[in-house]
């Protein structure tokens, strides 16, 4: 007897069902908006894609400011759930643009409140570093010349020609040395210091890897001190061809001469992932990513529960007093202020 046809696809109807049961699901997407500059450990990423089964999207989208734009003129359609990289510099204008959702993540009470800079939780710390002159140590022994401790220091007439720094318009720690000294001198005093370095015969270059890689004297260049990181000695050591036991260079951490770069997270405004963002940011803030942050991006964590790598916690110097300027007093001048610097220093 033959079997009516329709128990043929009936049967092959619940092959189907079982076999979509015993399938696991596909991982839901979440969507990061970064700078250029971030980075993670593969293994460290697995850990909160395989908890969550989800799959990260990191949008690269330029500099800070770059970022910062884009993420403000698609505030209407959002580009990603998450947005990581805005920083103290151009923390006002991103809140003024409404463009994050509010978030208090369970992890903020290991966080000291000098990092928490928005109140409302719409932006939250997850990192810091110091932006520090840094000098050449043996260029200053071979020459048995003093290094310089503070700033004024680099108007004196055994220093001409020997500093190196990054134009504020086109670079981050160019504006962040910048505005050191708009928070030493004042912005009554800022400019004369500026034209003094001027005429102690200043180098300007556009950005840190021409500062670094190619002026400052420990890369073959001519510049023993030049515009970089508290981290950056450290990291001679972990980076030094050959072993060293000490590092070559060393920051200047006197008062109010780096300036502290803090950098936030948040949920961008009109997600549809809002429970996913909250938990990559509850990841942001946890130890396991926060103890890999210094050797992926060289920046140092918040969480006071991380642990720095030994060679951080025997050659890092961190200012006891960074230079500081309320975010909102950078959002209403930093245009200015840039402005001003480019008229006195590069005309």
């Amino acid at each position: 007897m033959i079997r009516p046809i329709w128990l043929f696809f009936l049967f092959l109807l619940s092959v189907g069902l079982i076999l979509t049961a015993c399938t696991p699901p596909s991982p839901s997407i979440l969507k990061v908006m970064t700078h250029d500059s971030f980075a993670i450990s593969d293994s460290v990423l697995k850990l909160f894609e395989d908890q969550h089964h989800v799959k990260v999207q990191f949008l690269k989208s330029g500099d800070t400011g770059t970022a910062v734009n884009k993420a403000i003129l698609s505030k209407d359609v959002p580009l990603a759930d998450v947005f990581y990289g805005v920083d103290n510099t151009f923390l006002s204008r991103a809140l003024n643009e409404g463009i994050f959702e509010s978030y208090t993540s369970p992890l903020l009470a290991e966080i000291p409140e000098k990092y928490k800079l928005d109140p409302e939780n719409r932006l939250l710390p997850v990192d810091f570093g110091d932006v520090c002159l840094n000098y050449d140590k043996s260029y200053f022994e071979e020459r048995v010349l003093l290094p310089p401790v503070q700033l004024e220091d680099l108007l004196k007439p055994e220093y001409k020609g020997l500093l190196v720094v990054e134009n504020p318009a086109t670079s981050s720690p160019g504006l962040a040395f910048l505005l050191a000294t708009i928070a030493h001198f004042g912005q009554d005093g800022y400019l004369e210091y500026w034209q003094g370095l001027v005429e102690n015969d200043l180098l300007v270059v556009n950005d840190w890897e021409t500062a670094y890689r190619v002026e400052f004297s420990r890369s073959g260049g001519t510049r023993p001190i030049v515009v970089s990181y508290g981290s950056s000695p450290p990291f001679e050591v972990i980076y030094a061809e050959e072993p060293v036991s000490e590092p070559p260079t060393a920051a200047i951490v006197s008062d109010d001469a780096c300036f502290r770069q803090i950098e936030f997270v948040g949920i961008l405004a009109g997600t549809q992932n809002r429970k996913m963002a909250e938990a990559w940011i509850d990841f942001m803030l946890s130890v396991d990513f926060q103890e890999d942050l210094p050797l992926q991006m060289y920046v140092f964590p918040v969480n006071q529960n991380a642990q720095l790598d030994q060679t951080f916690s025997q050659y890092l110097e961190v200012p006891d007093k960074p230079a500081t300027i309320d975010p909102q007093e950078i959002a209403d001048n930093r245009e200015m202020w840039i402005r001003d610097w480019t008229e006195a220093v590069l005309r």
